[in-house]
C-alpha cells in the first residue's frame, strides 16, 4: 500500500457516481448494526478518513475464522480486501510465502507503527515454551506480542482468540487460551463464534476503519450490536418454548413440526450472538433452523459442555421448562375467558345504546 486514501477516493479513482458511493455507505451503515440516523457520520467518515492497514496473523486454529471470512455477502470479501481496507499480511489470502513474506510483515509493521489493526486467528499456546504453535521460525506467543505492540487495535476473530477455543477444551494439552494476556496496552475487540458470522467480521472492521475507536463493547468486550440479545431472544422457535411445545427426539413429530428444541440441548437462552438475525450464508439459514440445537459456540469453554447436546438445568434462568406449557395454557384460558366477559359487555352496552337511540 503506497498512500492511504478513503473509500471517497477509491470511488471517484473508479469513476463511480457519488450516488453509488452515498448507497455504498447506505449498506455499510446496516452492516456495522448502526441506527439509519447514522448514516450521515459513515459518509463523512468514508469520506476522510484514509483506509486502515490491516495485519492478520493466524495462531492455534484451523482456519475456519478465514473461511467465514470470505464468504461474506455484505460486503463481499473481494471488495472489502480490495477496495475498502489495506490487507498486508494474511497466510491464507496473500499470494506471497517464506522469508520474503515474513520480511514484508516486518516492514509494514514498521510503516505503520501505531497505526494498523491487527486481525488475530486462533489460540496462543504456553506449554513447554509455546512450541506447539510456531509461526515463521517463532512461536505464535513472540508474534502476537511483537505485531499487537505496534497495532492501534486488536481484533480476537472467532472463540480460539478470544477465549482458547477447542484447544483449550479439557484437558488442555498445551495449555492454549484466548489471546488477551499477551495483549498489553491496546483495546481488544472479542468476536466469538466457531467460526463467527461473515457479516459480523467485516462489521466490526469496517466500524474501526471508518470511526478510529472501538464500537460499544459488552462485559466481555463483545459488540454490542451484534452480542447484543440471545439466540433464545431472536428464535423463531421462541412461541414454541413459551407455549411449552417441545421436540422431545431428533425425529419426532415435535422436530419435524418445528417445535422448540430445548430439551434436545439447546444453548440459545445462554448464548449471544447474531445468529437469529444475520444468520449464514448471506441469510439462508443457521443450525436452529436446519433442525440442530444451538451449541453456545460463542461461549466461554462451550467444548467442555459434555456431553455437548445435554439438555439444559430443569430450573435453568429461564424457568422449570416442564410447567412452562402447563403455566402458558392456562394464562391462555384466563386471557379467553376475559376475552369473553370483555366481548359479552361490550355487546351489552351496544345493544342498550342503540335502544336508547329507538326510544328517542
Amino acid at each position: 500500500m503506497k498512500e492511504r486514501e478513503s473509500l471517497w477516493d477509491h470511488y471517484l479513482k473508479k469513476g463511480m457516481s457519488r450516488r453509488s458511493f452515498v448507497k455504498g455507505c447506505v449498506a455499510l451503515t446496516s452492516l456495522m448494526g448502526l441506527s439509519t440516523d447514522m448514516v450521515g457520520k459513515v459518509v463523512e467518515a468514508a469520506e476522510k478518513t484514509p483506509l486502515p492497514v490491516v495485519v492478520w496473523i493466524h495462531g492455534h486454529e484451523c482456519t475456519g475464522c478465514d473461511e467465514s471470512f470470505i464468504r461474506s455477502g455484505s460486503p463481499l470479501t473481494s471488495d472489502l480486501v480490495l477496495n475498502e481496507i489495506a490487507l498486508e499480511y494474511d497466510h491464507l489470502l496473500s499470494a506471497g510465502c517464506g522469508e520474503p513474506f515474513e520480511a514484508h510483515l516486518d516492514a509494514t509493521i514498521q510503516k505503520y507503527y501505531g497505526k494498523y489493526i491487527l486481525a488475530v486467528e486462533g489460540a496462543t499456546t504456553t506449554k513447554d515454551g509455546g512450541v506447539y504453535c510456531m509461526s515463521g521460525g517463532h512461536t505464535f506467543s513472540h508474534l502476537l506480542k511483537k505485531a499487537s505492540a505496534g497495532a492501534c487495535a486488536v481484533v480476537a476473530y472467532g472463540s480460539c482468540a478470544a477465549y482458547g477455543g477447542i484447544q483449550a477444551a479439557k484437558p488442555n494439552p498445551t495449555a492454549s487460551s484466548g489471546i488477551g494476556s499477551f495483549v498489553s496496552g491496546k483495546p481488544v475487540v472479542n468476536v466469538p463464534g466457531c467460526p463467527p458470522i461473515p457479516e459480523v467480521m467485516t462489521g466490526v472492521i469496517m466500524h474501526l476503519a471508518l470511526f478510529g475507536q472501538l464500537p460499544p463493547l459488552d462485559s466481555e468486550g463483545r459488540p454490542k450490536q451484534f452480542y447484543g440479545n440471545r439466540i433464545h431472544d431472536t428464535c423463531y422457535r421462541r412461541p414454541f418454548f413459551d407455549a411449552g411445545m417441545f421436540a422431545e427426539t431428533f425425529d419426532d413429530k415435535g422436530a419435524k413440526a418445528g417445535w422448540c428444541l430445548y430439551k434436545l440441548g439447546c444453548r440459545g437462552p445462554e448464548t449471544y450472538n447474531s445468529c437469529g438475525n444475520l444468520r449464514w450464508f448471506q441469510g439462508m439459514s443457521y443450525p436452529i433452523q436446519s433442525g440442530a440445537p444451538c451449541i453456545g459456540c460463542s461461549n466461554k469453554h462451550f467444548w467442555d459442555e459434555d456431553p455437548l447436546l445435554e439438555r439444559m438445568p430443569k430450573y435453568a434462568p429461564v424457568g422449570n421448562v416442564d410447567k412452562i406449557g402447563a403455566v402458558a395454557a392456562g394464562a391462555m384460558a384466563v386471557g379467553v375467558a376475559a376475552h369473553a366477559v370483555v366481548s359479552i359487555a361490550q355487546k351489552n352496552m351496544k345493544e342498550a345504546k342503540e335502544l336508547e337511540n329507538k326510544k328517542e
